[in-house]
């Protein structure tokens, strides 16, 4: 009976171990497997496919030139997404003004000219976010001067659901 508690307590300290030595061989904080992701990116109204494409750009990039130029089936590859899809996901970040792309050409070893991938450079995120805000103060402004308006032509007697379909 003893023998049969020293195994199973062994074994246990043994599953301890190798989690120990597991845990601390693969650290979570090791700055080699962490790539910087500005919170901004989820409060600037992406939807989640943009930020997939934007996550795997910023993934992909030079930290020191902030360009990259993976393939749109690297790209789909590794978020899921076909290549049409990950062709309307950077055409609305490069509308927003996240990434500018650039055509790329690569020369054969016969010396004819083939396209190649887009050159990806990311934008910083500060004056697209500064731009957003501006134009929700703007959007929100206009609203407010519409509402005003109508309830003017209301106490003037008209109706708001004849004069404007809203």
């Amino acid at each position: 009976m003893s023998v049969e508690k020293k195994s199973r307590h062994s074994f246990f300290i043994s599953n301890e171990r190798r989690f120990l030595l597991h845990y601390y061989q693969n650290k979570r904080d090791n700055p080699g497997d962490f790539f910087p992701m500005p919170k901004a990116a989820f409060r600037l109204g992406l939807d989640s496919g943009e930020i997939a494409v934007l996550a795997f750009l910023m993934y992909c990039e030079d930290r020191k030139t902030y360009q990259c130029h993976p393939s749109y089936s690297t790209i789909g590859s590794a978020v899921g997404m076909s290549n049409n899809t990950v062709k309307k996901y950077v055409d609305r970040l490069e509308h927003k003004g996240f990434i500018l792309t650039e055509p790329t050409m690569v020369r054969t070893r016969d010396g004819r000219a083939h396209n190649g991938s887009l050159l990806y450079t990311l934008q910083p995120i500060q004056p697209i976010e500064e731009a957003y805000f501006e134009r929700q103060l703007r959007e929100a402004e206009s609203r407010m001067r519409f509402n005003i308006a109508m309830q003017k032509f209301e106490k003037k007697g008209g109706k708001a659901s004849e004069a404007v379909d809203v």
